[in-house]
């Protein structure tokens, strides 16, 4: 069984996550998504999990990036049509889950993952409570370290932003190792857009990057099928001063 990983943690603790995992189950396939999600950043690690999950077969996603680490907030395993989600209850599996379907939601036993580590630390909840939990779920045996839950878990959506005759108020979610400002903004909400203005420029809405000269910025829909701001050969982030969060761009119509 695959296990994915996806954490706002670098580097080192995603590998004692790992061996955790393989230690439980030394025949689990474990990938790696991402560890580079801004620290503490909810939004933006259910944004690109929901943007990945469904392209592995079956898999236990386990997704943590945990501000409330050590709090009473619940730790879930959401299990689904295709798919396990594993994580903290913040929001951050709730668009990926709904999408998939959720069958039963889990609450995972922090003594009982514990035990399996040695330690429940108060910080590194990845290691003591989501890699054991994966590594049960990846042997079909969750309910040996969780229990049935029917109370609400937190929701979170990804698609809040605002669209008001030629207003559009936004997010960015995301900055790729381009520069590429990455928006939550649905393809079909903009798709009659000529372009847009922001901070007084004007940028063309295009279909592929060699529509405008080097160097030129741009909107296009990408890969993520939502509106992304580019610079064509550039970094749009950089050359705009631009970083994750709330945005308003003019459209153009």
């Amino acid at each position: 069984m695959i296990v994915t990983l996806l954490t706002d943690f670098g580097d080192f603790y995603p590998g004692v996550m790992k061996g955790v995992i393989l230690k439980i189950n030394p025949n689990a396939k474990i990938i790696d998504i991402t560890h580079s999600i801004e620290p503490q950043n909810v939004y933006q690690g259910a944004f690109l999990l929901f943007h990945s999950y469904r392209f592995f077969p079956k898999a236990v996603h386990v997704a943590v990036v945990d501000p409330g680490v050590g709090c009473d907030r619940l730790a879930l395993a959401l299990e689904c049509e295709n798919y396990v989600f594993i994580g903290p209850d913040n929001g951050i599996l709730y668009p990926s889950a709904k999408e998939d379907g959720i069958k039963r939601v889990w609450v995972i036993n922090e003594d009982k993952t514990s035990k399996l580590t040695g330690e429940l630390s108060a910080t590194f909840h990845g290691r003591d409570v989501f890699a054991p939990a994966s590594a049960y779920a990846s042997l079909g045996r969750l309910e040996e370290i969780a229990e049935p839950y029917d109370g609400d878990i937190a929701e979170l959506e990804l698609d809040d932003y605002d669209i008001v005759e030629n207003e559009l108020k936004c997010r960015i979610v995301f900055i790729d190792r381009f520069g590429n400002a990455i928006t939550n903004v649905k393809a079909e909400d903009i798709r009659r857009a000529k372009g847009f203005y922001f901070r007084g420029e004007h940028i063309p809405m295009v279909r592929t990057y060699s529509d405008v000269e080097l160097g030129e910025p741009l909107a296009l829909i990408g890969s993520f099928g939502t509106l992304e701001l580019s610079v064509r050969n550039g970094n749009f982030a950089e050359e705009f001063g631009v970083k994750s969060g709330d945005i308003k761009l003019e459209v153009i119509w």
